[in-house]
């Protein structure tokens, strides 16, 4: 059994590695017809993401780090209320039918979400979770370039649609050398992943039509009788989603985020990107016009994808729970979406041979880029890429990774923590589990373990500034309150918000919040400095912290104080982008030196 899973996890990195290597072939060289993309299209909630991305891509295309001679587009979400990917989705067809008329439904199309505010990772916030660096590649990796790669092989076997995914996910698989993954068939067709039945609670899971082999194929093309969203265990045995591993084969799954599925164990399959066909987008596009302005969320897993299906009913269209926010005309507009996607087929793609990773939270980045996991592995993840620093410490399975920074050889960095886009100078101490980006430590300074630490520019009354959010690793920033009263509930760095409030003597008032005072969080809350400059503003943020280890007051009240909603208000994109290109250009520099030294 143990070889078994061994030759599944060989054949899953080769086949990782062989796309990796083909789309490191393409990246800066124009694409012939067929061969790519027609158009890659990201989506933005706002307009200040919008020019975040634009100038992004912009950028990576001038250093020739993408294929070249495809379309790049950023769709932005009307102004007000927020209206999920699936009215992002809705919103990205309508952008396309304007852009190239009837001409899109001959495109193959890449439409990848990324339009949130990455509150789970902060460090994303300010730029954007699609272009999260990651410690692969020469240019370096983005989440852009592994989403590309991993993907490789999609256009080319894929009739004129539409493949939605999302921006902070990784599916890696492997199939036989002579096979090829083919989105052909009309209306849907989706990715589905062999998972434990603790993580189909919190994803989409298939309820599959009777399977006729006698064991399982790493490439399986079936039928979906349903499609549940986020179900309770019971409701997966209650629709018969659930399968068992001995009945099939003698074989292990490897996993993923998931440990590995043993034999005679139950297990679901699980969603991950979907592909509609041009009939299915137009049909979407056509309701969408219809309806005008959308003034509620809709998911494009949970709302699309649940409408499909010979098994398919309504009943969902009323279960608010898995619902962050519930608007009066939500279950009106999910009647109305089934109703018109209700007898359209959903197809789906087993991948018994692959895994599905999420990196959209501290724990998970920490993870897998500085621990000893499978992913590091896989897309042969590096400790050091494309930085200036001589010595990466490693313990009990943990090592520090850094990214495009410069760090002094007398700073000392703790394993597991993540450095990115960064300068550190040679009296820095920064302890285990941290993550520190976009960053300038010149004074001494020690980081206690689990300090997350994220600097950003800011245009302020045509003024530049800076500030920088720190907090711990697993504070919750979404975590949110109603009254002041209850400020007491939030926690940073696991103390009482409220004691907090006291070392920096601030007082608890609606002042001391942003935007809605009804949801009061470590989000909103008015905490962090606003500085002339990066270096002292990591300083000042870094005495908060302090001042909370040490339980010895700092007053902030002298500061002009901003929350970290208010402060991706303010970001200025040119200089944060600015300021990662002069180290770019400073490790581009230093390497050429070193090159000639050699030589």
């Amino acid at each position: 059994m143990a070889a078994v899973r061994a030759s599944s996890e060989v054949s899953l990195r080769e086949a990782t590695q062989r796309k990796l290597r083909r789309f490191s072939e393409l990246r800066g060289k124009p694409v012939a017809a067929g061969e790519f993309w027609d158009i890659v299209a990201i989506t933005a909630a706002d307009e200040k993401q919008e020019l975040a991305y634009k100038q992004q891509l912009s950028v990576k295309l001038k250093r020739k780090e993408l294929p070249l001679g495809v379309q790049y587009h950023v769709f932005v979400d009307p102004a007000g209320a927020k209206i999920g990917n699936g009215g992002s989705t809705l919103c990205a067809l309508r952008c396309l039918e304007k852009l190239y008329g009837d001409k899109w439904t001959s495109f193959t199309v890449l439409l990848i979400h990324s339009g949130g505010y990455s509150q789970r990772l902060p460090n994303a916030s300010a730029l954007g979770k699609i272009f999260t660096a990651l410690p692969l590649g020469n240019p370096i990796y983005q989440m852009l370039e592994l989403k590309l790669a991993m993907y490789i092989d999609f256009p080319s076997h894929m009739n004129p649609g539409i493949l939605v995914t999302c921006a902070d996910d990784i599916e890696l698989y492997s199939i036989g050398e002579s096979e090829f993954i083919r989105f052909d068939r009309p209306g849907f067709t989706a990715l589905a992943h062999p998972s434990s039945l603790t993580v189909g609670t919190t994803h989409g899971v298939f309820v599959l039509d009777p399977f006729d082999y006698l064991e399982h194929r790493d490439l399986e093309y079936r039928s979906c009788y349903r499609f549940l969203h986020k179900p309770s265990i019971e409701k997966m045995y209650q629709f018969n989603a659930v399968c068992r591993l001995g009945d099939f084969c003698q074989q292990d799954f490897v996993g993923g985020d998931t440990a590995c599925l043993k034999l005679d164990s139950d297990f679901v399959y699980t969603d991950s990107l979907f592909y509609m066909d041009h009939a299915s987008a137009k049909k979407l596009l056509a309701f969408y016009e219809k309806i005008g302005t959308l003034n509620c969320e809709i998911d494009a897993y949970g709302d699309f994808l649940q409408a499909l299906g010979p098994g398919a009913t309504v009943e969902y269209t009323r279960n608010t729970s898995n619902v962050t926010k519930e608007e009066s005309e939500l279950v009106d507009m999910r009647q109305r979406i089934f109703h018109l996607l209700k007898g359209t087929s959903l197809n789906v793609v087993v991948l018994n041979n692959s895994k599905f990773y999420h990196i959209g939270t501290t724990e998970e980045y920490l993870f897998h880029f500085a621990s000893d996991s499978s992913l590091k592995s896989e897309l042969g993840l590096q400790s050091i890429i494309f930085s200036i620093f001589s010595d990466t410490p490693e313990c009990s399975g943990k090592t520090s990774c850094i990214l495009q920074s410069i760090l002094d050889s007398r700073c000392s960095l703790a394993p597991g923590s993540v450095v990115e886009y960064s300068r550190l100078e040679s009296d820095v101490t920064v302890g285990e589990n941290c993550i520190i980006s976009g960053s300038y430590i010149i004074t001494k300074a020690a980081l206690p373990a689990y300090s997350f630490v994220c600097s950003l520019s800011l245009k302020m009354n045509g003024c530049l500034k800076y500030s920088t959010m720190a907090f711990g690793v697993q504070d919750d920033l979404k975590k949110n309150v109603k009254a002041l009263s209850d400020v007491k509930l939030l926690q940073f760095f696991g103390v009482c918000f409220l004691s907090c409030l006291d070392i920096w003597n601030l007082e608890v008032t609606e002042e001391l919040f942003s935007g809605n005072k009804k949801c009061l969080s470590l989000w909103t809350a008015r905490i962090f400095p606003v500085c002339s400059s990066l270096s002292d503003s990591v300083t000042t943020s870094l005495k908060m912290l302090n001042a909370i280890q040490n339980k010895s007051a700092f007053s902030l009240n002298s500061y002009k104080l901003l929350s970290i909603e208010e402060m991706l208000i303010y970001k200025d994109i040119e200089d944060m982008i600015a300021y990662r290109e002069q180290i770019f250009l400073e490790i581009s520099l230093n390497k050429k030196q070193l090159d000639l030294e050699i030589s």
